[in-house]
């Protein structure tokens, strides 16, 4: 997903909202087997957009690595997921396509 979130070390590169692209791997805490095609009994993969949407819209962080976390964190809050994958990549260094970090949390 693409993201609208104030991530930067510099405060000018905070000043204005960026997007960054978000890779999101979450490991189900259930099995899956017999699932029957029923969306009740898995991970609403909207909700957990959503929660990471609100996350990008609440304030701004130095770091991509931090934002990272609190998108895992925000994900965890789901009772269906044992872990989840965060990637986040920032297109900010005219050298680059992008720079990235893979945050991974496990539930607590």
């Amino acid at each position: 997903m693409k993201l609208s979130t104030r991530v930067g070390v510099p405060d000018e590169e905070r000043a204005e909202p960026q997007i960054v692209a978000v890779d999101v791997t979450l490991v189900p805490a259930t099995d899956l087997s017999g699932l029957a095609d029923d969306i009740d009994r898995t991970i609403d993969y909207y909700q957990v957009a959503e929660a990471l949407k609100r996350v990008a819209a609440d304030g701004e962080r130095q770091l991509i690595e931090t934002l990272a976390e609190d998108f895992c964190r925000a994900a965890l809050t789901f009772a269906d997921v044992e872990s989840v994958t965060i990637v986040i990549r920032k297109f900010i260094l005219p050298e680059t396509d992008w720079v990235s970090v893979s945050v991974t949390l496990p539930v607590a």
